[in-house]
């Protein structure tokens, strides 16, 4: 068959199992098997073999193993009065900037993304906090919902991320120095958010009622010593990663160590809550390293279609400018977020995406950071974004108002998307560095 014929009987298989509503690593499978069927004629033994063959050899990297390392850690921390702490330390320190403790969304999902390294728990911990608080005292619901939906997003891009993991496997690029990249662009995305808050406040004084009290200097020091578990769980896990001391498995075992001293340490630990954390994450890195090793046989099967080399070919032959290349992928990642979760959209495109990128001449260091950017704005594009059916739950308002609030937001992660392109520097410095 051609290109265009192999393509269209994946694609069709895609929309068919997919579609119909079956598990997605079912799906996955089924259409990487569908393929080799259908259009090279393999036996079903001959495609049985290779299954087995690809799915038990990428079900064994040891990379995999921070994913249910790093989000037991999250879990732990997920359950303790972490983001109580989170709102009381930052308070006092942006209570006078405009937008007061509106920027506690930012600064909040920020801090807490470098513990979780998942979007929805970040979403999830921060706002239950934050989104009563900011009601309670007179703030604008659109921009309260709309920054949490947008910040907790952060929870991808800000290491330690579980979608890096998993790209960098897929991949094969280091995650120590995927983690790294994420670092600039995230606390420039807070950046961008904090400053659109600034402006709509000083525009729009009622978004943002006055405080009605002083901060003084022991409120301050207060503050900073409700963050002192955070800052130094975060320093322990990024610090031996960055100096060289440990894997970023290692960093996560360390990691889940100091999640449960600290819950020692404030009181919070029980053997209950660590059983409901680990079945918890059993179930989550199930699911993921199930999408990973099924994402393993499609590409397999893929490459046995040869599609990767066409149609990087085919669009070599387009003679696009670099820019136009990343156009339509950007374009395509938008339109597979409305209907797919992050890690599909991931072990799905990587296969074909990496490729076209390499061909480009783009780092694909930097294309992982892309793709996260990208997995952020599906986060908060409906009908499948995650974050803006908690924030629904949170504030008890219609789909349609949150994805409004939500939108300026979107608008800001497009932007952010568009000067990491322009300036791959804000990405790459840092890895350059390790």
């Amino acid at each position: 068959m051609s290109t265009i014929e192999s393509f269209a009987v994946l694609l069709a298989l895609v929309v068919l199992f997919l579609g119909s509503g079956m598990w997605i690593f079912a799906g996955l499978i089924l259409v990487g098997a569908g393929s080799i069927y259908f259009v090279l004629d393999f036996s079903l033994p001959r495609i049985g073999t290779i299954a087995t063959k690809v799915i038990s050899s990428s079900a064994v990297s040891w990379e995999l193993a921070a994913i249910p390392i790093f989000i037991w850690m999250g879990d732990i921390i997920f359950r303790t009065d972490i983001s109580q702490r989170l709102f009381r330390g930052l308070s006092p320190l942006v209570s006078r900037v405009p937008g007061g403790l509106l920027h506690t969304n930012v600064f909040g999902c920020t801090v807490f993304a470098a513990i979780s390294g998942s979007s929805t728990a970040t979403t999830a911990t921060v706002g239950k906090i934050t989104i009563p608080e900011l009601l309670r005292r007179g703030y604008d619901l659109n921009l309260a919902s709309g920054s949490l939906a947008g910040a907790g997003s952060f929870g991808l891009l800000i290491p330690p991320s579980i979608a890096m993991i998993i790209y960098g496997v897929l991949a094969e690029v280091s995650i120590a120095k995927l983690f790294a990249a994420g670092l600039l662009p995230g606390i420039m995305m807070a950046a961008l958010y904090s400053g659109y808050i600034v402006i709509v406040a000083l525009l729009r004084p009622d978004t943002a009622p006055p405080q009605g009290e002083d901060v003084s200097f022991m409120d301050i020091l207060k503050g900073l010593l409700e963050l002192v578990p955070i800052v130094v769980l975060m320093f322990i896990v990024l610090g031996s990663i960055y100096s060289g001391l440990a894997t970023p498995s290692e960093a996560a075992a360390v990691g889940v160590a100091c999640a449960i001293v600290i819950t020692i340490a404030t009181r919070q630990f029980s053997f209950e809550m660590i059983a409901a954390s680990l079945m918890a994450t059993i179930r989550v890195s199930a699911m993921i390293c199930m999408l990973i090793a099924a994402s393993a046989f499609l590409s397999a099967a893929i490459a046995y279609l040869h599609l990767p080399l066409r149609i990087t070919e085919g669009i070599a032959s387009l003679e696009l400018p670099p820019y136009g290349i990343l156009l339509i992928l950007a374009l395509l990642y938008i339109v597979l977020g409305m209907f797919l979760d992050g890690t599909s959209m991931t072990v799905m495109t990587v296969p074909i995406a990496v490729p076209l990128i390499v061909q480009a001449g783009y780092d694909p260091l930097w294309f992982g950071v892309f793709l996260v950017i990208m997995i952020e704005l599906s986060a908060l594009t409906p009908p499948v974004g995650l974050n803006l059916y908690i924030l629904q739950g949170l504030t008890s308002v219609g789909i349609g108002r949150t994805v409004r609030a939500a939108f300026p937001f979107f608008l800001l992660l497009c932007v952010g998307t568009a000067l990491i392109s322009a300036f791959p520097g804000i990405a790459l410095w840092l890895p350059g560095k390790l």
